[in-house]
């Protein structure tokens, strides 16, 4: 079955940074194009990046852009998001998707940026 398991949340200082991974199983990982989204509480589910299948493309919602790196290892059928310059604004549950044949979440994992 496919499974998407996401780590690397947790507390942060504004400034800070964190390195989130999703560990991928149960499908073809280098031909999924890879998505991270966040949903902050009372807030619609937001896209923060993607990367492609091909040649690892990658996009980012304009307020990430210069901030979060997305990086694939297909190797480990692992997503990374590096998250540098963290704002309060930033917290939310961070979720990793993948698109293949379907659409596919992972639970998240809660990333609190706080002084």
């Amino acid at each position: 079955q496919v499974q998407l398991v996401e780590s690397g949340g947790g507390l942060v200082q504004p400034g800070g940074s964190l390195r989130l991974s999703c560990l991928a199983s149960g499908f073809t990982f280098s031909r999924a194009t890879m998505r991270w989204y966040r949903q902050a509480p009372g807030k619609e589910r937001e896209l923060v990046a993607a990367i492609g299948s091909i040649a690892s493309i990658t996009t980012y919602t304009d307020s990430v852009k210069g901030r979060f790196t997305i990086s694939r290892d297909n190797a480990k059928n692992t997503v990374y998001l590096q998250m540098n310059g963290l704002k309060p604004e930033d917290t939310a549950v961070y979720y990793c998707n993948a698109i293949y044949s379907d659409a596919y979440w992972g639970q998240g994992t809660q990333v609190t940026v706080s002084s």
